[in-house]
């Protein structure tokens, strides 16, 4: 390592470890151990342009160890990101770009949020295959405009967590050859040292998952890091997997120590730290000497340069390929909203009972012929689901142009990788599985919702009504989960219309991700269902006479309220019904459209769904009433157990009469 080099690595050491001491917070461990190697991956392997940090063939780097920050925003401050000196000591202050793990869409630079250990695994999973993907639908035998890596930074911790497992288990499937991943090796966690819970060999499993594997014994040797990340690109048909062994809190006196982890190591061991590695001017906090930031400027302009040559090619590309420049800017355009509005086909529906998970399968294979870049598949539930795309081929090893993607039975990890898809950019995913298992990916779908993400969630056998199966597999809580999770559309539809109006939600979303929830058993098609679904709640069936009350449905119950309806109707009673698909998208409207309603004088209000009635208090008020489930499922005929746990025009129209009464 030359004196630069080491001055440069240094660098990051001594910036991350001022950060975190004058935060008087934050984990300098991992930032003094990691420093080495990410110094030499960013300077000397990785493809990136810091004046231009969204070039599309970029390599990618996620710090799967999402609480080293402090190390991530000192890279970026040196490579000329953006961060200053002055944002680097407001780390983990109110509204700084330098909160406590890193956040997409906040901090320049940062490709995913992460935190949640081994999360970073599977978006940098989903990166990889979103590249191959895009490698296999644009490059040209004579001109690769698609070419570049992934990269994936984490500890112990992240290979403990089981979604890394099951990531990687697919990444080598699949044989994803641009996918490195970096293991920080300390066998050190918050509670001492790995060998009292993690004592496998991480190495054999990764081989077993179909992975090259490599070994740097020196943390610090960045030649050697160079070598293994080397080694690891000439690799054609399998993903690799360093595992650099490196020492927690390097040069500070907590070396070695769980200390060094999650805590500050006091203002006098920085200093100790800095003369240790020799660093100039040791007691000034944030020193960067000048020398060090000429270097890095050489190394940003090496990036600038390399986007300047991939422009040229891309230039050349677009002119000898002028139908594939166009399919590339409609990989990177929205689709066009109000056109697909408009669209007669893709509102169009058979006026016959049918399942929302199927008229959902329908939907899919219209969109994918309108926008050619949409991408998904299911957790090894695609015919359940009825999320395959007709001709469109299947992603594997063999076929990266594939779009029906093959998650395998991994729901935590499927919506990790759609998280890395979508954020790769150029790409609209979906991902599938039963509404219950919705427990498996929560996780990752608040990650997307958190960092703004529009992925599609498409979650079928919505209730009771997935019937024999039992209580393991009727969802009761889901709805109530997810719609308390901010930034998500919970969309539940109750027929063909409001089917169509959660997909076209979910196409046209720029900043949010959806859930459709759909039904297993057949649903009749609504005659007074409409667009006016888009506002999440609006009257299906109005009252035949003046307005004594309302009924307020989402999904399968809809229809249920209409029959109730009718039969109070009957005896003079007339009320209103309101199919209410996404409680999110009605809570968007203005104050007049849900007066309008939901007007405040109509206190006679039961809300009916075969789930919880946590949320409903809201709509129904303490006057109101609700038909819905108090306690688990049970095994037995869909249709017995709707008529089991009160779903009836008996017992809605019943509970309704108590409450008009009052």
């Amino acid at each position: 390592m030359s004196n630069i080099d080491m001055t440069c690595v240094n660098a990051i050491r001594a910036l991350s470890a001022d950060e975190v001491q004058q935060a008087n917070s934050g984990h300098p461990g991992l930032p003094l151990g990691s420093a080495a190697m990410a110094y030499e991956l960013w300077a000397h392997q990785m493809k990136h342009n810091p004046k231009n940090p969204k070039w599309a063939n970029r390599d990618r780097f996620i710090l799967s160890g999402g609480h080293g920050s402090a190390m991530l925003y000192s890279l970026l401050h040196l490579f000329g990101y953006g961060l200053t000196i002055d944002d680097l000591k407001n780390f983990r202050q109110d509204g700084s770009l330098t909160p406590g793990h890193p956040e997409y869409g906040h901090t320049v630079g940062v490709e995913a949020t992460t935190g949640p250990l081994g999360a970073g695994m599977g978006m940098a999973v989903g990166m990889a295959m979103a590249e191959a993907h895009m490698e296999a639908i644009f490059n040209k035998a004579d001109c690769k405009v698609i070419d570049h890596y992934t990269f994936v930074l984490g500890g112990d911790g992240c290979m403990m967590e089981g979604i890394s497992s099951e990531a990687f288990s697919l990444a080598g499937t699949l044989g994803l050859s641009k996918l490195i991943v970096l293991y920080d090796s300390n066998h050190i966690t918050i509670e001492g040292n790995t060998n009292i819970a993690f004592t496998e060999n991480v190495e054999e499993r990764m081989k077993a998952f179909g992975f090259q594997t490599l070994t740097v014994n020196d943390g610090n040797n960045i030649e050697e890091i160079g070598k293994a990340i080397a080694a690891a690109k000439a690799e054609k048909s399998k993903p690799s997997f360093i595992i650099v062994k490196t020492e927690i809190g390097y040069g500070s006196p907590k070396q070695g120590s769980p200390g060094a982890h999650g805590e500050p190591l006091g203002a006098d061991n920085v200093v100790k730290m800095k003369e240790n590695l020799n660093y100039p001017n040791p007691n000034q906090t944030f020193f960067v000497p000048d020398e060090v930031y000429a270097h890095y400027n050489e190394l940003i302009n090496q990036g600038a340069n390399a986007e300047a040559e991939w422009n040229k090619i891309f230039a050349d590309y677009s002119a000898k390929y002028p139908d594939m420049k166009k399919l590339w800017d409609e990989y990177h355009s929205p689709v066009d909203a109000e056109a697909l509005l408009n669209n007669e086909k893709f509102w169009a529906y058979e006026d016959k009972p049918q399942a929302t998970r199927a008229l959902s399968g329908t939907m899919i294979n219209r969109i994918k012929d309108i926008m050619p870049n949409f991408i998904g598949g299911s957790a090894d539930l695609a015919p359940s689901n009825k999320t395959y795309m007709k001709d469109a081929g299947d992603f594997s090893k063999d076929n990266y142009a594939g779009r029906n993607l093959h998650f395998g039975v991994r729901e935590l990890a499927m919506s990790a990788m759609a998280n890395g898809i979508i954020l790769y950019g150029g790409l609209r995913v979906y991902v599938g599985t039963f509404f219950v298992f919705s427990d498996y990916m929560k996780p990752m779908m608040r990650l997307a919702a958190l960092m703004k993400q529009p992925v599609t969630y498409v979650l079928t056998h919505d209730s009771i009504g997935v019937g024999e199966d039992g209580p393991t597999h009727e969802p009761i809580e889901q709805l109530a989960m997810l719609r308390a999770m901010p930034n998500i559309n919970v969309f539940r539809p109750a027929d063909a219309t409001e089917t169509a109006a959660g997909w076209y939600l979910a196409a046209t979303s720029k900043e949010t991700p959806t859930a459709l929830v759909l039904t297993r058993q057949n649903l009749p098609q609504l005659p007074g269902s409409s667009k006016e679904a888009l506002k999440g709640g609006y009257v299906v069936s109005e009252a035949k006479g003046d307005l004594n009350g309302i009924l307020i449905a989402s999904g399968s119950e809809v229809s249920l309220a209409i029959e109730a309806q009718e039969e109070l109707a009957k005896e003079n009673i007339n009320v209103r019904v309101v199919s209410m698909p996404c409680m999110d998208l009605f809570e968007q409207q203005s104050d007049e459209y849900k007066e309008k309603i939901l007007p405040k004088n109509i206190r006679a209000r039961v809300a009916i769904e075969a789930a919880k009635n946590f949320g409903w208090g809201s709509y129904v008020g303490l006057d109101g009433a609700t038909v819905t489930m108090q306690g688990f499922g049970a095994s037995a005929p869909a249709g017995l157990l709707f008529k089991k746990f009160g779903f009836t025009k008996e017992n809605v129209v019943d509970t309704f009469k108590k409450v008009f009464k009052k």
